[in-house]
């Protein structure tokens, strides 16, 4: 591929997502971009950068989606739900009158793993809330990948890959060789095409974000960026989760971590959130 092609992608994936890539991840280009290839007739990825370069949204989108990391699994490395479930919605839910909503945020929810593995924590925790409102809001740019977490439809593998067999027999249904969510668990989500890099402010605020193992793909303007962001939608005592491998330091002041957590952060100047609460049953 041509140096100047590969400019081409580069300059969409980063204005289009976020998405920064170097010369050594040509290889991905070539995997991922296959398909898109074979459908337009084209020999190659510079065939696929001249197409671009006309101006072809349609291209453009197809590009983004199939060059988007959607990898997800549910209670994707365990102790960020640990923590939401013993500590962040025992605090949260004690510091609002009864009759507040609680809304919460899966950031690049990708196939909806993320955002129904909080939905079955509050589904047990269903007698500690006590009736309150919650909203689960999963967002993603890739329209494929929303439709998929809107039927909650996933594959034996998917279901083995960090669920709880307890969790599978009581909130999921076999459908043929797959497995789908119940309706009332699906019931508690909301699924929407969204872009990290857009103003979230059409969204609302969150008490709760989740927006894990999705900065580590972006430079840092566009990190700062995006969690300057994500904190102006947040309340004072509001708790963001980063992947294990992300943080906020060097990058912005907004947030702080909260000792003893691993990749859980709380507003700067926010009170720290007790280390050892009862978790709910």
């Amino acid at each position: 591929m041509k140096p100047q092609s590969f400019e081409v992608f580069a300059a969409l994936l980063r204005n289009g997502s976020g998405l920064v890539i170097g010369m050594d991840k040509q290889y991905l280009l070539e995997s991922r971009l296959g398909p898109i290839l074979k459908q337009q007739g084209l020999r190659d990825l510079d065939g696929l950068a001249d197409r671009l370069r006309t101006g072809a949204p349609a291209i453009e989108r197809a590009v983004i989606e199939a060059m988007t990391t959607n990898e997800s699994f549910f209670f994707r490395d365990e102790k960020p739900f640990t923590h939401f479930r013993a500590q962040a919605l025992p605090k949260l839910t004690a510091s609002r009158p009864a009759t507040a909503k609680l809304r919460i945020w899966s950031a690049a929810s990708s196939s909806g793993q993320e955002a129904y593995s909080m939905a079955m924590i509050l589904a047990e925790c269903r007698a500690t809330l006590a009736g309150r409102s919650i909203e689960i809001v999963g967002t993603d740019l890739a329209r494929e990948q929303l439709a998929r977490a809107q039927a909650g439809v996933y594959s034996q593998f998917e279901v083995q890959r960090g669920l709880p067999i307890a969790m599978l027999v009581k909130y999921f249904k076999k459908d043929g060789a797959n497995w789908q969510i119940n309706e009332p668990l699906r019931a508690m989500v909301s699924f929407r095409e969204w872009n990290l890099l857009a103003d979230p402010r059409p969204l609302g605020s969150f008490d709760i974000v989740f927006c894990r193992n999705v900065l580590i793909y972006f430079d840092q303007p566009t990190k700062t960026r995006v969690l300057d962001a994500i904190a102006r939608q947040m309340p004072p005592d509001g708790l963001l989760y980063l992947g294990g491998a992300e943080t906020v330091l060097g990058i912005t002041d907004r947030f702080s971590a909260v000792p003893g957590e691993r990749g859980v952060y709380a507003l700067a100047g926010a009170k720290a959130v007790p280390s050892r609460m009862a978790v709910p049953a």
